[in-house]
Order: structure tokens, then C-alpha cells, then sequence
């Protein structure tokens, strides 16, 4: 839910904050910060917009308890990542910070699945990364999640989308000083020791500088 989505829905109807806010039973100050987007709608609020014809935007989606399990396909479809288009079915029902936390966290994805993360930090450049730092700094994930960062800065500047750059450099930064020493996959902890020794000679610079075993380069996420 941008800015302007909520207001528009509520314009569709004819209501005015006031009325929304009758409907929904909170306060019509509640109902402007929503509008202007310096409020998370909760998710018992969410599913009522949603039913008013308001598109809310994935990155105010709020944070869930984490799942068992996530259907990552479907989920990042309907984010709108073009790889999985097929498995559309919806709106998305997890935050992409949350969403991108939880796949970096898992021991094994499959390279379809991780090749489509750099994606998610890319569209989605304006999520909530203080909550992804400290999410991905408990669960020691801030490697994986600083690979991410600079795959989807590259990904971005070759698109001269130098405003999703300069957000996605800054959010990299903050993590350097986080950098774990001790080597990680890219979820893919199922990679064998021979692959592990060709990958510390074959991987991209950006891998080495974070430590990470990928052979995933910019170029190779082709939906994005």
C-alpha cells in the first residue's frame, strides 16, 4: 500500500477518512498515517483493506511469526518475480524483508529460488533493512545478506536505477563492519568439499569479499 493506494480506494467508495476509519473501528488519524504512509496497517487490518479493493504494497505488509515452512515459488510470484510467474496465486502474504530472511536462512534452496533473492532486494530497495540487518545478525546470515546486496546493487546500476543503487550501497556498508570471518554457501550447505575447493578460486569477487561460495553473478539472474 503506497501513499496513494489507500486514498484512492477510499475515494472509489466515496468515503471520506472519517467514514473509513467508522468502518474499519479505529481512530481517522490512524486512517492519515496509513494514507501517508508513516504507519504499518496490522495484519488483522490487512485482509479488511484488502476486501475494500485496496492493493497494499508488500513492504507494508507486517512481520509474522515465522512459518515452518514457506512455498517460496508462489510467495516470490506474487511478489511479481517474472521466473516463477506461473505459480502466481494471490496476493503475497509475507513482507519481502521477511520473505528474503527467511530464504537466507535456509540451509538449502534451489538455485532457481536463491538466484531470484538479489531480485527481491532490487525491487524491493526501500523494505525495511534496519529490521533485515538485525534479523540477519541474530541468525549470523549478515554474509549471505551482504552477497545479496552487492549482486542487487550491480543488477540495478546496469539498469541506471541509480537511486535503488545508492540504497542498496548504503544498506551494504552497514553490514561491513558485521562481516563474519568463517566461510558460508550461498544456501547450499549441501555442497560437496570438491565443489567448495573449485568455488574458492572460481567465484566472483564479490563472493570472496563476503566470504560466501557462489558462483551467482549478476548476469545470472536473468528475470530481474
Amino acid at each position: 500500500m503506497g501513499q496513494n493506494d489507500l486514498r484512492s480506494a477510499r475515494k472509489q467508495h466515496a468515503w471520506n477518512q472519517q467514514e473509513l476509519a467508522r468502518r474499519l473501528g479505529v481512530s481517522q488519524t490512524l486512517v492519515s498515517l496509513w494514507e501517508h504512509g508513516k504507519r504499518r496497517p496490522p495484519a488483522k487490518r490487512v485482509e479488511q483493506l484488502r476486501k475494500f479493493g485496496v492493493k497494499v504494497h508488500p513492504t507494508l505488509l507486517p512481520m509474522r511469526t515465522f512459518p515452518a515452512s514457506v512455498d517460496f515459488a508462489q510467495e516470490l510470484a506474487n511478489l511479481g518475480y517474472p521466473g516463477f510467474a506461473h505459480f502466481a496465486k494471490g496476493e503475497p502474504e509475507l513482507n519481502p524483508a521477511q520473505l528474503l530472511v527467511f530464504a537466507l536462512s535456509q540451509a538449502y534452496l534451489d538455485r532457481r529460488t536463491a538466484e531470484a533473492l538479489p531480485w527481491v532486494a532490487s525491487r524491493y530497495y526501500d523494505m525495511d533493512w534496519d529490521w533485515v540487518r538485525l534479523e540477519s545478525k541474530q541468525r549470523d546470515l549478515q554474509n549471505r545478506l551482504g552477497f545479496t546486496l552487492s549482486v542487487a546493487k550491480n543488477l540495478v546500476s546496469r539498469k541506471n536505477q541509480p537511486e535503488a543503487a545508492q540504497a542498496l550501497e548504503s544498506q551494504e556498508q552497514k553490514l561491513r563492519d558485521s562481516l563474519l570471518v568463517k566461510e558460508d554457501t550461498y544456501c547450499n550447505d549441501r555442497m560437496t568439499t570438491a565443489e567448495r575447493r573449485w568455488l574458492r578460486t572460481h567465484r566472483s569477487p564479490e563472493a570472496a569479499a563476503w566470504h560466501v561460495l557462489s558462483d551467482l553473478m549478476p548476469e545470472h539472474v536473468t528475470h530481474a
